[in-house]
């Protein structure tokens, strides 16, 4: 019997490209003949993000798209917490509506998980030689900085704790009681995710294809200082 994997994709005002990343999805071959689970949790949108999922879903029918809606703004976090739970694959990962990460990889992530060794893998934007858009060096240095904070306190080496690509067995990240609603949801995740008694967690290159602010990027510092928070929340 084939297995699913569940692709979990936040949306917030994404009605003008959403699309794109659905034809990404749709297009991946999976490795081992798995089938793929799309769920999109719309976190109340005020452009037409549900009517261009409606559209794609009657366009391309033999895609499995399952759709959920927020009726009030919670956060990224908050729809990633409804997309997990009602997550029925094998197999879980997280993707961003936007273009920024490619799903022509998502068999690079699900090579050590097929393979056996790994429960968690994450997709690292500093390792490997894919290619990488140029953008922010303060971002760079905040990334680094989350991510060594991270590592001190989980005693884990990651490279990339804040990345988006991060694929779980189903039944590992629906066991986690996660909490935070908006872009906390990284470092709480690997904090709890690391206290996991035996959890195998490996890392693999991937590519990033970032975007600015003026193409639609979310996240800013007032969450970078929210994540320091979480860091020491989630761990001490």
């Amino acid at each position: 019997m084939s297995k699913t994997l569940s692709i979990v994709i936040p949306a917030y005002n994404e009605g003008r490209t959403i699309h794109l990343i659905l034809d990404k999805v749709g297009a991946v071959e999976l490795s081992a003949g798995l089938q793929k689970e799309v769920i999109i949790v719309n976190d109340c949108s005020t452009d037409d993000t549900e009517a261009a999922v409606e559209k794609y879903r009657q366009a391309k029918p033999g895609l499995n798209i399952q759709y959920y809606k927020h009726e009030v703004n919670k956060g990224k976090g908050a729809a990633l917490h409804t997309g997990i739970r009602e997550a029925t694959g094998d197999y879980v990962i997280i993707q961003d509506a936007d273009l920024e990460y490619d799903p022509e990889e998502y068999n690079i992530l699900l090579k050590p998980m097929l393979d056996g060794v790994a429960d968690v893998v994450y997709g690292s934007r500093f390792m490997g030689g894919k290619p990488h858009r140029i953008l922010f060096f303060w971002h760079s240095i905040g990334n680094k900085f989350l991510t060594f904070l991270s590592n001190a306190m989980t005693n884990l080496n990651l490279t990339d704790m804040e990345t988006c690509y991060k694929l779980f067995r189903r039944e590992t990240i629906q066991s986690l009681p996660l909490k935070e609603q908006r872009f906390g949801f990284e470092p709480e995740v690997t904090a709890k995710v690391s206290r996991i008694p035996n959890i195998r967690i490996y890392e693999v290159g991937i590519s990033y294809y970032g975007r600015t602010y003026a193409e639609g990027k979310k996240i800013n510092w007032k969450d970078g200082f929210r994540a320091i928070y979480c860091i020491l929340k989630y761990n001490l």
